[in-house]
Formats: structure tokens, sequence, C-alpha cells
């Protein structure tokens, strides 16, 4: 058993805080309540800090099979943990990719053998997420599959997008669409405009982008499956979602903690660890990526955990690959742009925990209520961190945020209803 003591409570159904104790036993919330007394439970110290449900991110990769240089599941699962993540959906783009129900069972053992937090394999849409053939999403559902992508490509064929859609309305499965027409894209390197032109590099048009997420939007209208658009980059495909949800179509979208905070300009100097996919766009398309978090157009807020070896980064800006890591500072980047924006806290934790697990139907999680699982954070708003490289736990370094100041961090998580990370000691984790 476990007392968390005299926390700040977020009770996210009243949009209030309460001061509180939180039984844990069973890997469950037994009891919210004051001055909560177990002999002989262990107690964990909250005085003058919140204490929140444990954050679920939608997209984040682990590499494993295949690129265990980069991250695997347990690095990766030691990171999300650091960054209060205690549920995470990893992406089918590993080496082989996860199109079967044979890596599905892989990962979702592998992660339960650890027991470090909530580990859900996504699906290719996709067979080698090649765009051909279909996936027997019915047997990748049934060994544990929460979700299909063919995150990194897009289903360019839009006859097999609608077939993909109808099988999965059959096992009543969430598609998470990657909206980009490569054909528009290719070889393209950050935002095409006149920033681009500057730096002497190809541009990603943003009409690569909108172009498939308006017909994804049409063949989920068609279809009336449930589609859910991930990592939007630009201020049309933001109109284009609040339009379908006005419409009744059921589709929710989120958008990455870096679009949030960077813009092109921040490709000056040629860092290659702000080399993403979709890229960093204008300052127009952040606002309105922000404004998008304030309306509901934006559902959810998930990292793209992207982990890259020093020397795929390492080189020529036309050479390395897209992506930058987001479990550790993905909070702290978040509660910065709030504060700047007037966002307020409770719409923080629904976009990064109450939301994903909704969209992703999670059963139990991301409230702080009695009967629910004991997926907990606990965090100190003023505490200020510096994020340097000897102190990241991903495998990978490859981050434009690294060096730099933040303020908010996860103190203590619990993550099954075990303590396992106090003060970031993660490596001391009692498992």
């Amino acid at each position: 058993m476990l007392v968390i003591k005299n926390g700040i409570v977020a009770d996210l159904e009243n949009r209030d805080f309460i001061k509180a104790d939180i039984l844990i036993k069973d890997n469950r919330i037994v009891k919210i309540g004051k001055k909560i007394n177990q002999a002989s439970a262990k107690y964990v110290d909250a005085e003058n800090k919140y204490v929140l449900p444990g954050l679920i991110d939608m997209h984040a990769h682990l590499r494993e099979p295949g690129r265990e240089d980069e991250e695997d599941i347990e690095s990766g699962s030691y990171s999300a943990l650091s960054g209060g993540f205690t549920t995470i959906c990893c992406m089918p783009n590993t080496q082989p990719p996860i199109d079967n129900a044979g890596l599905v069972r892989f990962i979702k053992d592998k992660a339960d053998s650890f027991g470090i937090i909530s580990v859900h394999p996504v699906g290719a849409i996709t067979k080698e997420r090649a765009g051909v053939e279909i996936t027997e999403m019915i047997k990748m559902k049934e060994a544990g599959c929460i979700a299909f992508s063919d995150d990194g490509s897009w289903v360019s064929s839009s006859l097999l997008m609608r077939r993909a859609m109808e099988y999965s309305l059959s096992c009543g499965a969430l598609l998470i669409l990657h909206c980009e027409d490569s054909s528009l894209s290719k070889s393209g390197l950050m935002n095409e405009g006149v920033f681009s032109v500057k730096m002497g590099l190809s541009g990603i048009p943003r009409e690569s982008e909108i172009v498939a997420v308006q017909r994804d939007i049409e063949i989920a209208r068609l279809t009336g499956a449930r589609v859910h658009f991930t990592h939007l980059s630009c201020k049309e495909s933001v109109a284009l979602i609040a339009k379908a949800k006005k419409d009744g179509l059921k589709v929710t979208a989120d958008v990455t903690p870096h679009h949030l905070i960077m813009t092109e300009d921040d490709v000056a100097g040629y860092d290659t660890n702000a080399k993403v996919n979709p890229p960093l766009r204008t300052a127009q398309d952040r606002a309105a990526l922000i404004e998008g978090i304030k309306t509901g157009a934006i559902d959810a807020i998930a990292t793209d955990h992207a982990p890259h070896s020093k020397e795929e980064k390492d080189c020529e800006f036309q050479e390395p690959s897209f992506g930058m890591i987001g479990f550790e500072r993905a909070l702290a980047g978040v509660l910065k742009i709030a504060k700047e924006n007037k966002i307020d806290i409770f719409t923080v934790i629904e976009k990064m925990s109450l939301n994903p697990a909704r969209i992703l139907s999670l059963k139990n999680k991301a409230l702080l209520k009695e009967g629910y699982d004991a997926d907990i954070i606990i965090v100190d708003f003023d505490t200020e961190w510096a994020f340097n490289e000897d102190s990241v736990v991903s495998k990978s370094k490859n981050s434009p945020f690294i060096g730099k100041s933040f303020k908010g961090r996860v103190k203590t998580a619990v993550s099954k209803g075990s303590l396992l990370l106090n003060n970031f000691k993660i490596k001391e984790a009692v498992r």
C-alpha cells in the first residue's frame, strides 16, 4: 500500500484542486480524503505540490525491434516516466514494422515484463507500411493493438484508405493518420517559404498536409469511421478539423509540443535537431495551433518522441533523419506555452491525459478517482531546471532544447500502483 499525503489533488471533473491524501492498493486508488493513515503503507509527502493523473502519450517511437541502439522498450519507458508519462502508444515504423499479431504480442509481453509503464502498440494499417495491402487488423487488435497507423507514411490510395476505414469499423479500431502527400513533399527538408529560400534548403509545402487532411476527412465522412489526425502543423489543417467536428464527423487531432513552441525560424543555424516531419511552420501556424488548443479543435498533445543516434544527426542538414526526443521536457514546455497564452492547467491535463484516454478508449485512466488506476504524478510547478544532455534518460540525445531552462518538473511518479520515480532517482526505481 502507498499513501500520498498532503497533496494538491486535481479534480478534473469539477476543474478544481483539493487538499487531500490518496490511498493506493493493488494498483488502484482506494480512497481520496483527509488525514488518511495506514500503518503498513509507504508514505510520500506531496506538501505544496500538485498531484495529477499520469500523462498519456498517443504518439511515440521506441525503435524496438530493429534500432535498439537509439531506444528500446525499457529505456523509452524510463524516459517517458521521467517526463510524467505513465501510458504511451508506440508507433509501428520499426524494423520490421509492427504489421502482424506476433510483433504486437512481442512488444506487449516485453513491456509487461518490465512493469514500468503501460505500453500500447500501434499496428500498421498496411503490410510493411507499403500502402498496398491492409493488415489483419482484427488479429492484431486481439493481440493487443490499441490503434492503427502507417505513421511516417500516408496511405496514398484513396480506395485503400476507404477499405481501411471500413475494415476499422468492423473491429472497432481507431486509425491514427499521418497526413502528408509525399508527391508534394518529397525531398523537402523544412517548411517551404521565403525562409527556406534564404536558407538554401528545399521546402515542404503546407499543401502536402492540407490536401491529405482534406481527403481523409472526406473518406471519414463517406465511411463513418473514427479517425485521429496526428502531429498537425498548419493553420488550414486546424480549420479543416474544426469544420469536420462541426459537421458531426468522428474526428480528433493532436499537435506536438515542439510545434507549439517553435517555428521555422528555429532552423536557423542549420540545427539538425530542429529537422522534424511535419516541419516547423510559420508563426501564424503556431498561433493557430495554440488557438486550436483553446477552442478544442485540437484534442490532444502528443510528443512524437523520435530518438536518433548522434551519427544520424551530426551531419549536413540534407542527410539526417527527421525527429527529436520529446518525453522528458514535454510537460514543462507545454506549461510554458500555457502560461504565455493564458491556458489553464486543467486544459493542459485534459490535452495530455484525459482526452487521450477517451480517444484511445482506455478505461479507468486519467482521473484521480476512487476505483481508477493508480497512475499518478506529483509536480512542482515552481522548480526551475536545465535540460542537460547528461541528465537525459533516453538513449538518444537529439533535441534542440538541450541546455535550455524550464520551470515545472515531475518530482514523483506512481505507475501501476508502484512508486517508480522519486526525485528523479530513476535507476534506483523500485519495481
